[in-house]
């Protein structure tokens, strides 16, 4: 009885260890089934962050974490979406503190042809002086044929007058552009000017749109010139503070983007 005992015991020890088929003479897992399998109790899952076993609640699924961890329940939702309506798929929002500064000298020629080049889907690489804000340089993607993105930047424009404050007549045009893809899709104008206050600035904020893009990865960005100067030779600064009155936390862009779409054929859920 002892030996019988035994050997059941070892038996089972190498049940326990060995790999087990179903329905396949060579199992690649622990439990490695060939077929249809229908699960009739509960899943349970190690929770390696808390040494648990939980069981998932109602509409969770079990989601990979990559080779060497266990999976993890998951809440899986999907929004419902009526046909022919708008929704928000895309939305996020950055921010820059380093700016751009434009001396006298880099003055774009674009400021005395505004209407003839600075127009709907010119090429940032046929404008000339201006200069990306970089972090505000980024990627997004749209899943639907039928869209509208909404972007809507702002930033501080400073200007450092030489000290000759009393010379009001002092002023600078400048110009800032979004574009989608390199190509301009909204342009505003501005123009600061000297005043009795010591380093004058002012805030920029401009809204635009562009519609029905192509499906796919797109970029945005943001840059800016230096289009004419009035009486002065002064420095001027876009997202960055060229005297101490202000600093970076004041001067700062943000660029924000909303992506709205008639919903379509969206990805697939792949292993």
């Amino acid at each position: 009885m002892r030996k019988l005992i035994l050997i059941i015991a070892i038996m089972s020890g190498l049940l326990i260890s060995a790999q087990i088929g179903i329905k396949t003479e060579s199992p690649k897992a622990i439990l490695d089934v060939n077929g249809d399998m229908n699960l009739r109790g509960k899943l349970s899952v190690l929770n390696v962050t808390n040494n648990t076993i939980p069981e998932a609640t109602n509409d969770q699924i079990l989601v990979s974490q990559g080779e060497g961890y266990p999976p993890i329940w998951k809440s899986l939702r999907i929004p419902d979406y009526e046909q022919n309506k708008f929704f928000l798929i895309y939305n996020n929002s950055f921010s820059d503190r380093n700016g751009v500064e434009f001396s006298f000298s880099e003055e774009s020629s674009n400021g005395s042809t505004i209407s003839t080049s600075l127009i709907q889907n010119a090429n940032i690489s046929t404008l000339n002086l201006f200069k990306k804000i970089p972090l505000l340089s980024q990627t997004f993607e749209v899943y639907s044929e039928q869209s509208k993105t909404y972007f809507q930047f702002e930033t501080v424009v400073h200007a450092d007058f030489l000290g000759n404050q009393s010379n009001t007549d002092q002023s600078i045009d400048y110009g800032c552009g979004i574009f989608v893809d390199n190509k301009l899709a909204n342009m505003r104008l501005g123009n600061i000017k000297a005043s009795s206050a010591n380093y004058p600035f002012l805030t920029h904020n401009q809204i635009g749109m562009i519609g029905n893009l192509s499906k796919g990865n797109h970029s945005i960005s943001v840059a800016c010139a230096r289009l004419k100067s009035y009486n002065t030779e002064a420095r001027l600064g876009i997202g960055i503070n060229v005297a101490s009155n202000i600093d970076s936390f004041i001067t700062q862009s943000s660029l924000r983007i909303d992506v709205y779409e008639v919903p379509q054929v969206f990805n697939t859920i792949i292993n």
